[in-house]
């Protein structure tokens, strides 16, 4: 009889161990929305730490633009709540009369960004001439 509840208890605690390491090994992708950074061309819009830069150019041509890698993000669906929220804190407000399909544009005074998400991805975008704009007003902070 104690051999059996031995035997029974062992079995409770490999089946507790299986459904916590299948737990943790089956984690979603999703971001988690919670921790920022300031984006690689423009400091003061928000990106999520989780976000991968993938590809940058340094204002050739008239646009300034980073691509940011984000597993689980989906173009189809509309941003997080809590990523408008963050933007909005940052001191962004949305232009929602200029919104295009998944691009989205953001003003904080006189600067524009444009954030179009994609599946896996986001590119954060600056006019070049807006962009220069931006550097000499962050430099002033």
């Amino acid at each position: 009889m104690l051999r059996n509840i031995g035997v029974r208890a062992a079995g409770v605690i490999c089946a507790g161990a299986i459904i916590l390491l299948g737990s943790g090994c089956g984690a979603s992708d999703e971001p988690s929305w919670k921790s920022f950074d300031g984006a690689a061309n423009v400091k003061s819009f928000p990106v999520p730490k989780e976000a991968n830069r993938a590809e940058q150019t340094k204002g050739s041509g008239d646009l300034d633009y980073v691509r940011y890698a984000l597993p689980g993000l989906k173009e189809e669906e509309s941003l997080p709540e809590p990523y408008l929220e963050e933007i909005e804190s940052w001191g962004w407000k949305e232009k929602k009369e200029e919104q295009k399909g998944s691009s989205l544009v953001f003003e904080k005074g006189k600067n524009i960004v444009h954030l179009t998400v994609h599946d896996d991805f986001l590119i954060i975008t600056v006019p070049t001439p807006l962009k220069k704009d931006i550097q000499g007003l962050e430099s002033k902070k």
